[in-house]
């Protein structure tokens, strides 16, 4: 069983931030390395994890941050963007958005899902674990 879905950047941030292995972030980047996820990504996508993760204010070593975004693209799909009529509140999320529509079997992975609209794709990190563990129990 493999779920595609589109990580946030905030969720790659909650999870290199993480002080308990067991936070749903964390758990997010380990079932994408057990291969039971899928990223999805773009070029836009990939600029904004580059960007974000070395900022100032976060002090990720820069191992770390070229191991997790080299972890998305080596175990992930780039994907093309689908126009969507869902608005974001954030015009730089729409592409997060947009990759993750280009799939009908994928999800958009979040800690903000009050930057998108209520739609059942956009999910917060725990309740993506709570939709993998459900398929994981279908098989």
């Amino acid at each position: 069983m493999k779920v595609y879905a589109v990580i946030d950047t905030n969720v790659l941030v909650s999870a290199l931030f993480a002080k308990h292995p067991d936070s749903a972030p964390v758990q997010i980047l380990e079932r994408l390395f057990d291969s039971k996820i899928i990223p999805m990504y773009n070029d836009k996508i990939l600029a904004e994890y580059n960007e974000v993760l070395r900022r100032p204010k976060f002090p990720f070593p820069e191992d770390a941050v070229v191991w997790a975004v080299n972890a998305i693209i080596e175990a992930g799909i780039n994907s093309e963007r689908v126009r969507v009529e869902e608005t974001t509140t954030d015009p730089k999320d729409v592409v997060f958005l947009e990759v993750a529509m280009s799939r009908e079997d994928s999800f958009l992975v979040t800690g903000n899902t009050k930057h998108f609209p209520i739609i059942p794709r956009v999910v917060t990190p725990k309740e993506f674990l709570d939709i993998l563990k459900a398929l994981e129990n279908d098989y």
